[in-house]
């Protein structure tokens, strides 16, 4: 089982040993690592996708390997970065403008699904979205959220973070 905060966490530590080793200027990696901390979806893509680790020195090499192994492991989905310490109380995702989270895909509605913080926990609730959403692959209309769990929304995939 995730801990909340675990795949932004992986993230932050690649683009810190990337500017460590100097793949990253100091304005790119502060724009990356904003990008990342303050968005409520990441694509890690975009923020660790371009990062190319070279081989090191057998000394060197075990900590270059599970760096390595750190960037590949990072999820494929965009993240749905939440805010787990109960700062943030609703969350409305879907197409409008004025959602919280604004998705642009066709397959998502205007209000697709709306999230609650409730003790301790973030609680889906399917606002009668035209095509669905699914938590690690079942279809819901209310489910309780943890961290790692495969969001669609629609079209749109996610890993809840």
């Amino acid at each position: 089982m995730l801990t909340a905060g675990s795949s932004r966490q992986r993230l932050a530590r690649t683009l810190n040993a990337a500017y460590t080793d100097g793949l990253l200027s100091e304005g790119t990696f502060a724009h990356r690592l904003d990008l990342l901390l303050r968005s409520p979806v990441v694509d890690p893509i975009s923020v660790v996708g371009d990062l190319t680790f070279r081989r090191r020195p057998r000394a060197v090499g075990r900590a270059a390997d599970a760096l390595r192994r750190l960037v590949r492991s990072a999820p494929e989905a965009p993240v749905l970065a939440l805010d787990w310490s109960g700062a943030h109380t609703e969350l409305l995702v879907g197409r409008h403008p004025g959602c919280d989270v604004v998705l642009d895909g066709p397959s998502v509605s205007r209000r697709h699904a709306l999230l609650r913080f409730r003790d301790g926990s973030w609680i889906l609730r399917d606002l009668e979205s035209t095509n669905g959403t699914r938590v690690n692959g079942c279809d819901v209309v209310r489910c309780r959220l943890e961290p790692g769990d495969h969001l669609m929304l629609g079209d749109e995939s996610f890993v809840v973070d």
